[in-house]
């Protein structure tokens, strides 16, 4: 499944960078998460637990940063396990440029699943890996712009 999308975040781009590097940050907004540890020079491990469908599973796994361009752009790889629910692994390319009104994010992602979440079925997979994706968006763009609840 691929999935691409635009944010425009008020804020610097090099405030976006460092968020975008930041466990704190990433911690509060990927959805499910309930541990990431790690810096982006060694990679991260983290603790995910989510639903989908019927099938409920707490992935663990890890995610490496590659082609990383300081403030413009990089590769994030992860790889998640879920035990008997199967796995998920993929990659998104972000990049970061300068617009008037901040920093515009764009996000380019290739994603795959297996085992018992493969056998749901395409359209809920992507429909729910579309409203994560939006999810963590969101929540990113309320903690940079100073706009979440925390």
């Amino acid at each position: 499944m691929d999935l691409t999308g635009t944010r425009t975040i008020a804020a610097p781009r090099d405030v976006v960078w460092a968020h975008l590097n930041d466990a704190d940050t990433l911690r509060a907004c990927i959805p499910g998460c309930e541990e990431l540890t790690g810096s982006p020079e060694e990679g991260f491990q983290a603790v995910v637990k989510q639903k989908v469908g019927p099938v409920k599973a707490t992935f663990k796994g890890g995610v490496t940063l590659s082609e990383v361009v300081p403030p413009a752009s990089y590769r994030i790889a992860g790889e998640g396990k879920g035990g008997v629910a199967g796995f998920a692994k993929g990659a998104a390319d972000v990049c970061l440029t300068e617009v008037p009104e901040g920093t515009e994010l764009t996000y380019e992602v290739a994603a795959k699943v297996g085992g018992k979440i493969a056998q749901l079925g395409n359209r809920l997979i992507d429909s729910f890996a579309a409203k994560m994706a939006d999810e963590f968006f969101e929540r990113f763009q309320a903690r940079v712009e100073g706009t979440d609840a925390d």
